[in-house]
């Protein structure tokens, strides 16, 4: 893990929970997950997620915010680096690429709660608090597409339409989170080739050298 995921972390007991139902979600979706299903996985009582989180709805937005905090912390350094738009891209890409390999259980359930809100399979109060965190979601991808319309307008990136560009380029980006399978010999370098590959991809297709 990451040291700019790191400080995004809850406490430890928070974040096993967080953990252990990011990937229950993932594996098995929301619906057909459950708090006995988290309980199991951490190996504890339901008593345990419970005490923090009072139901199934309110852990699932908790994975789905500290997704997204893991994200914005770590693009931080380089939101606002003085450097060409274009440069700034391949730093922010690499980064929001790793994340979605490196994070892969939390990013899934950022997806998921992205396509539950807009199938509007949530009750009214549910929606509220989706509706907050798809806020949050698309805020974070505006800085990606002022990135590449900076870049655009510098003549480092070639493409017609700013909007179907940067959905193009996201899933590119947020592909790994469909695909990606580790292996068990795998290195950080091997993870850090693929990164490279699949920014490469995205960035030729937004006419970028």
């Amino acid at each position: 893990m990451s040291e700019s995921t790191a400080r995004t972390m809850p406490d430890d007991s928070r974040f096993d929970i967080l953990s252990a139902a990011a990937q229950c979600f993932m594996e098995r979706g929301y619906h057909a997950s459950s708090i006995d299903d988290v309980a199991r996985s951490l190996g504890s009582t339901k008593g345990r997620v419970y005490h923090h989180f009072p139901s199934k709805a309110d852990l699932f937005a908790e994975v789905f915010r500290t997704g997204m905090e893991m994200n914005y912390t770590a693009i931080e350094p380089y939101r606002e680096k003085d450097i060409p738009a274009v440069m700034r891209w391949r730093h922010l890409a690499t980064i929001h690429t790793g994340q979605m390999i490196r994070t892969k259980p939390f990013q899934r359930v950022v997806w998921e709660g992205v396509e539950l809100h807009l199938r509007g399979a949530t009750t009214p109060e549910q929606r509220e608090v989706f509706a907050r965190l798809l806020q949050y979601r698309t805020e974070y991808g505006l800085i990606f597409r002022k990135t590449i319309e900076e870049a655009r307008d510098a003549g480092a990136m070639d493409f017609e339409n700013l909007g179907i560009a940067a959905e193009l380029m996201f899933m590119t980006l947020n592909s790994p989170i469909f695909w990606y399978s580790p292996r068990p010999d795998e290195t950080e370098g091997d993870i850090d080739r693929l990164v490279g590959q699949i920014v490469t991809c995205a960035a030729r297709g937004l006419g970028a050298s």
